[in-house]
């Protein structure tokens, strides 16, 4: 179903990658990108939840055992009680439970996003960029549960196959196959035919477009690179990368696993599937987790993660917001976010409204806290402290997802000098 591209036999098997250490470095302005939706996705999850009820309302104890399948930092009612803005809580009568529904101002922004997803253009799109995900299968297909974990990054609405898919017949169907390790059937979203005229990646519409002609195959393409302030690559390392970018560019949509896994050719086309695959995001970044286990399943072991460690001009791997966050640095200009997409601008909305409850509340709490003693000598209780801890937002943690990328830690690939 893929075309391949055939390269010199030499670089099947050639690689030049020096013996060099590499020094992951903190950028500031992307880890201030990443943690700028902290809390987004879990918020945005509990709010579809709530409005898929037809009374746009839900009993606050059907909502607590979500903790778990939302992935939520806290229990619902502290999330509640935080983002107040977003949230109300009330009792429909005496004899019912406690109740949650969004408030005037957050069921405004859920209209207008639903009216974006609705809208053709972005249906368009959408289907657009998960036929696209598909086609950098080999056999076209993917679990759904794969999907999923991407569903939010490719902005997808939270019920995509029947409010979606279903109006695209003709790009896809759901088939189910066996696991042939433990012969359980799993559901899998197939692409019914390659579609030729999305099989582009970004790097070579760009390259197209400049040249206003037809691209040629095999032309060697260069990746932007955006080094962080203050980093230098060593005299040996900046030839072989200067050497690397313009080694034939082969598209993310081919099948290149003909080349040797270890050769600079096939880090090429690597770089190239995972830049494809974070410029098909809406934010142009998604969970460490979701990437290693997208490159598990295409058959890349663990070449994902080397790309990130060996390329860091090009990927950067947070560690904020309890996760590790990959991001494609050429979309951001410090934190700016440079694409401009309808879905992306309601979501900062809702930050800036999640935010307004949150400042709203530390105010309040300090307010209280200067005027009220909290015990008979005037001292601050753990009660109070622990009340604060709260309002300052949840501790962070990383998964170790990349073991060998941290912040205090230096990086040596795994390289063969020739």
């Amino acid at each position: 179903m893929a075309f391949c591209t055939r390269v010199p036999h030499r670089l099947h098997l050639a690689r030049t990658f020096v013996d060099a250490r590499i020094k992951w470095v903190r950028d500031p302005y992307l880890d201030i990108a990443v943690e700028r939706e902290k809390n987004l996705k879990e918020i945005l999850s509990l709010k579809n939840q709530i409005v898929s009820s037809p009374s746009n309302s839900l009993p606050l104890s059907s909502l607590s055992p979500l903790k778990t399948h939302f992935n939520l930092p806290t229990s619902t009612s502290k999330l509640f009680q935080k983002y107040a803005s977003v949230f109300s809580q009330f009792q429909p009568s005496p004899s019912l439970p406690l109740h949650v529904r969004l408030t005037p101002q957050a069921m405004t922004l859920h209209k207008e996003e639903l009216a974006i997803h609705n809208s053709p253009s972005h249906r368009d799109d959408a289907v657009k960029r998960l036929a696209k995900l598909l086609m950098l299968t080999k056999a076209g297909r993917l679990p759904l549960d794969i999907i999923d974990r991407f569903k939010f990054d490719l902005g997808l609405p939270p019920h995509y196959i029947t409010f979606l898919l279903s109006d695209y017949p003709e790009y896809f169907q759901i088939c189910e196959y066996k696991n042939p390790f433990d012969g359980k059937e799993i559901l899998f979203l197939e692409l019914i035919s390659w579609r030729k005229e999305l099989a582009a990646s970004e790097m070579e519409k760009r390259a197209s477009f400049s040249d206003d002609v037809e691209l040629e195959k095999g032309l060697p393409l260069r990746f932007s690179m955006k080094l962080p302030n203050g980093f230098d690559l060593e005299k040996k390392v900046k030839n072989w990368v200067d050497a690397w970018q313009d080694l034939p560019y082969i598209s993310p949509y081919e099948n290149a696993f003909h080349l040797g896994p270890n050769s600079d050719q096939a880090e090429k086309w690597t770089v190239a599937v995972l830049h494809e695959l974070l410029w098909l995001l809406v934010s142009k970044k998604t969970e460490g987790k979701n990437v290693l286990c997208l490159g598990e399943y295409l058959g890349f072991g663990n070449r994902f993660k080397k790309a990130m460690v060996h390329f860091p001009g090009i990927f950067y791997v947070s560690n904020k917001i309890r996760t590790q966050t990959v991001v494609l640095k050429e979309a951001y200009r410090k934190d700016f976010f440079m694409e401009n997409h309808p879905l992306m601008g309601m979501r900062f909305r809702y930050i800036h409204l999640m935010n307004k409850a949150d400042k709203f509340r530390k105010r309040a709490f300090r307010r209280k806290r200067k005027v009220i003693p909290s015990a008979d000598n005037g001292e601050v209780t753990k009660e109070d402290d622990k009340s604060m801890e709260e309002i300052k937002g949840l501790n962070e943690s990383s998964d170790s997802v990349f073991e060998d990328v941290s912040a205090d830690e230096t990086l040596k690939p795994q390289i063969i000098e020739t």
